[in-house]
């Protein structure tokens, strides 16, 4: 291809845009019906294949799903892990009420395996960009992301007519590396990963190994237009990312606990999580 050729071809591009305007979610809200609101008034247009990408925090405020601290009657368990941990016992009794087992602890750092799966710090659980009244509230993970993901999708689709995937994602730290990133928690319409398995690179080298996980790299773009403490952007429209679109689930991402070389063989399991 000569170099007037070259200049012709369009250059590949991924959008991301926030959807402006969103209001502070309330219990019970349509949040479908809401996005799908503000991005008209921004003059923003859904096309086929766009990933719609929604904080956990939202989720868990439209579904009601949090707890106040003072409601909150410490187990013996949660006295114990507390002690050990420094922290509230009454915020340490939600983390385990929400948790399958605990993997680690240390002064100032409880990391869990939360009823999701999910290998995080405290099950996700936190404080931040939530209205606070004379009573501590704490906002839990949705009790089903996919599941939410699914709602907002059809809601969506329905309002737009184009067909859309969407992901719930939240910030969440990674076992050796400092910081915290956008990670998919819940999925719809897309296969979160892309097998290369079998396909061959540049110079005829079959890949053997490599499977990309298009969900986290899509939400750790987008949690870089959304911010995490007064951008209040909570919604993002990534147009141009190339996935396979699919029925999708946040669980293919979870490695299996038999694949997994670091999990401590024994940790202290927890029978509260359902």
């Amino acid at each position: 291809m000569d170099a007037t050729n070259r200049q012709t071809q369009p250059l590949p591009k991924i959008e991301i845009m926030a959807v402006p305007d969103i209001p502070m979610i309330q219990a019970g809200d349509d949040l479908s019906a809401i996005i799908f609101e503000r991005a008209q008034a921004a003059c923003l247009t859904f096309e086929d294949h766009d990933v719609v990408v929604v904080t956990q925090k939202v989720i868990s405020k439209a579904e009601g799903h949090s707890v106040r601290l003072g409601q909150v009657e410490p187990s013996p368990e949660a006295l114990e892990v507390a002690a050990l941990v420094r922290k509230d016992a009454r915020f340490v009794e939600v983390v385990l009420r929400e948790s399958r087992g605990v993997m680690a602890m240390r002064p100032d750092l409880l990391v869990v395996e939360n009823r999701l799966g999910i290998i995080c710090a405290n099950a996700g659980i936190d404080r931040s960009n939530i209205e606070q009244g004379d009573d501590v509230t704490l906002m839990l993970l949705p009790q089903d992301p996919d599941a939410s993901a699914r709602a907002i999708q059809e809601g969506l689709q329905s309002l737009s007519g184009k067909r859309l995937a969407v992901l719930i994602i939240d910030t969440l730290g990674r076992p050796f590396r400092e910081g915290v990133m956008g990670m998919a928690i819940g999925v719809a319409g897309l296969d979160p990963l892309i097998d290369m398995r079998g396909q061959t690179d540049i110079f005829g080298y079959v890949m053997e190994r490599t499977i990309i996980n298009r969900a986290d790299e899509i939400a750790a773009a987008a949690s870089m237009l959304m911010g995490q403490t007064t951008a209040r952007l909570p919604v993002v429209i990534v147009r141009g990312a190339t996935y396979w679109p699919g029925a999708g689930s946040s669980r293919s991402i979870l490695r299996e606990p038999w694949k997994d070389m670091f999990r401590p063989k024994e940790y202290l399991r927890l029978g509260k999580a359902k």
